[in-house]
């Protein structure tokens, strides 16, 4: 049985939706009824489970499981803080897995995940990939640049900037490279640790075959749309200024000051991080976008 936290998420549906095309049983952890129903309707077994509660999690996995643990947050909102998701809800699904004595324990962390990062996500990713290498289960951590594909988060805020705006802004001059990869090859990836759990233990570094700007990938998804729009850079420091003052007065911002930060470092990997752990050649961003965006 494979146990999925994070299922109803954007890598999380993908991921359902493949694991049970190729005849896999699927449990999935739902908080929300609607969550629920959507995914038995797919065909998985649900139950009710919040990581964050331990208590919600007594007695869900089973000896021999393997357990996939997608669930993350980009954005702080109430008491769904980085600390209380990436951290605690994983500590408490590892101790879970423990007791139960699971197979394999699956973590989707993030590229650039460092103790010492001054951003909280990518803080917060990297303790909860201590608690897991710590835990005496075998594991294995994906590392990944952003996922694009059908419904992502990144796409659909740019599409919309592109849809309302007349111009594109850009933080800074929107130079920090990132390397995206689509989800067919990420889920090509975890399809291998799925079928081979023990030759694919360890950490992996996630990401396609090229390094883009912020500026590039945002031009490309705007040819890609059709949309000619010109584009301005804002500098960072106001950026951040009014960011701050909007997350006074605002529940959901259009970026966070955490997010901003993001924008300031390279968030890449060897291009050929892919081809030499997982034997293929991830799809190029423009050929991704020109697949999904059909």
């Amino acid at each position: 049985m494979i146990t999925i936290a994070g299922a109803s998420g954007f890598v999380g549906g993908h991921l359902v939706d493949f694991l049970l095309s190729r005849g896999h049983k699927l449990r999935c952890l739902a908080r929300s009824e609607k969550a629920k129903g959507q995914l038995i309707q797919k065909g998985a077994e649900v139950a009710h489970g919040d990581i964050t509660q331990s208590h919600t999690l007594k007695h869900l996995l089973n000896h021999g499981d393997i357990v996939i643990h997608l669930v993350g947050i980009i954005e702080e909102k109430g008491i769904s803080t980085f600390h209380a998701v990436h951290v605690e809800g994983t500590k408490n699904l590892v101790e879970e897995a423990q007791q139960a004595g699971v197979r394999h324990f699956f973590y989707q962390s993030a590229l650039g995940a460092d103790e010492t990062s001054w951003s909280g996500y990518l803080r917060t990713k990297a303790e909860a990939e201590e608690i897991v290498k710590k835990s005496g289960i075998p594991y294995t951590i994906f590392r990944p640049s952003l996922i694009i594909g059908p419904w992502d988060g990144f796409t659909k805020k740019i599409m919309d900037m592109l849809k309302f705006s007349p111009v594109v802004p850009l933080p800074g001059e929107g130079r920090a490279k990132f390397q995206p990869i689509s989800i067919k090859d990420w889920l090509a990836c975890i399809s291998r640790v799925v079928d081979d759990p023990e030759a694919f233990s360890g950490t992996f570094d996630i990401g396609g075959p090229e390094h883009l700007s912020y500026r590039q990938i945002v031009e490309e998804l705007s040819r890609a749309a059709g949309y000619r729009k010109p584009t301005f850079s804002i500098p960072m420091g106001f950026m951040k200024l009014t960011t701050s003052m909007l997350e006074h007065f605002l529940p959901s911002p259009p970026v966070t000051s955490d997010q901003l930060r993001l924008l300031e470092q390279d968030n890449i990997c060897a291009v050929d991080s892919v081809e030499r752990q997982f034997g293929f050649i991830p799809m190029k961003f423009a050929d991704t976008l020109q697949e999904f965006m059909r």
